[in-house]
């Protein structure tokens, strides 16, 4: 049985057994990632950006205990943001191939269909049972992109000392704990617009103007995630020449997410970004003492990027995709 789904109303009986079903699938799908905490996990579904909604929902057994929540057999959701639907399905391993991940797709497209939007997109783990159900479900990869994996214990502190000052005269390097200073905010939005066009589909959250951004930092805020940020100054001019963001979720609070990481063109050549990486690991070190790993994904293409990462100790773990698929034909397909 597949219905609309509410967590904010949700009964901790059934968080739990969401959190259950998803932990399944972890384990099945990715079993070195750390396992989801039912910590802030009701915000983490239900708190949004200004201007989007998330929708959620489940698919159940038919039997068991109203009260207590029936076993849950898979979950999705589908985030309505400018323009595009962000849609995740998740089914637990044993449910899987007996329709069930095919009837919470329908729900999805459903509602972006009657939400008038035309097209949706899903960020899918390479190597799982996904990438066959989105390209049976006539979804397309536009993107592709690498995951890769930092091991904490294996860093070697002495070396990434001299690649943290090993940065141009004329540049400072500052670290921010969960906020901004109003003073950088302008500045920070500038020079995040340098990847706004890099040919993704910007299913993760970004933000180029000042407004945004600072919309994003509560968000975060609100529902668990921990940001961090190191950016590198220009001190002739003041701007903000290269910046790198990790956010610190308390749902697995042992995997950190790199999310950004700029440097401005004009500012390349002199260090910048294996500098300011070099420095956030030193702050998540003294700042997240629990914290084991970081996550960051890169396109192939990438090659600056990639190089430093590999210098920090990062290593390539598997293909992380984007899908996406236009609404109008996925009505027909899935016969709505």
């Amino acid at each position: 049985m597949v219905r609309e789904w509410d967590p904010r109303a949700a009964s901790p009986a059934e968080l739990e057994s969401v959190i259950d079903s998803l932990n399944a699938m972890l384990a099945a799908d990715l079993p070195d990632d750390p396992p989801w905490q039912n910590a802030m996990f009701r915000e983490y579904l239900t708190v949004t950006m200004p201007g989007e909604r998330r929708v959620c929902w489940v698919a159940e057994e038919s039997t068991g205990d109203v009260e207590a929540g029936k076993p849950v057999l898979g979950m999705a959701n589908i985030l309505l943001l400018g323009g595009i639907g962000v849609i995740e399905v998740l089914v637990h391993p044993r449910a899987r191939r007996g329709g069930v991940g095919r009837s919470l797709l329908a729900a999805l497209v459903a509602r972006a269909s009657a939400e008038g939007f035309s097209s949706i997109g899903a960020e899918v783990v390479g190597g799982t049972p996904a990438v066959e159900f989105y390209e049976a479900n006539g979804f397309s990869c536009a993107y592709l992109e690498m995951r890769s994996v930092l091991r904490l214990s294996e860093v070697d502190w002495l070396t990434l000392g001299e690649m943290a000052r090993g940065i141009g005269a004329g540049y400072r390097v500052e670290y921010h704990q969960g906020e901004l200073p109003d003073e950088l905010i302008e500045q920070y939005a500038a020079a995040k617009q340098v990847i706004q066009d890099d040919g993704d589909l910007d299913l993760r959250p970004s933000s180029y103007d000042p407004d945004r951004l600072r919309a994003s930092l509560a968000t975060l805020h609100a529902r668990g995630m921990k940001p961090h940020i190191v950016v590198a100054v220009h001190e002739p001019s003041g701007a903000v020449a290269g910046l790198t963001e990790v956010v610190a979720p308390v749902q697995h609070p042992t995997l950190a997410d790199q999310y950004d990481t700029v440097v401005v063109p004009e500012h390349r050549g002199y260090g910048i970004g294996r500098a300011i990486k070099a420095r956030m690991l030193f702050e998540l070190r003294s700042a997240e003492p629990g914290l084991h790993q970081v996550q960051t994904w890169n396109a192939p293409e990438n090659e600056m990027m990639l190089n430093i990462n590999a210098e920090l100790g990062f290593k390539p773990d598997r293909e992380w995709r984007e899908y996406e698929a236009e609404v109008p034909d996925l009505v027909t397909r899935l016969g709505l």
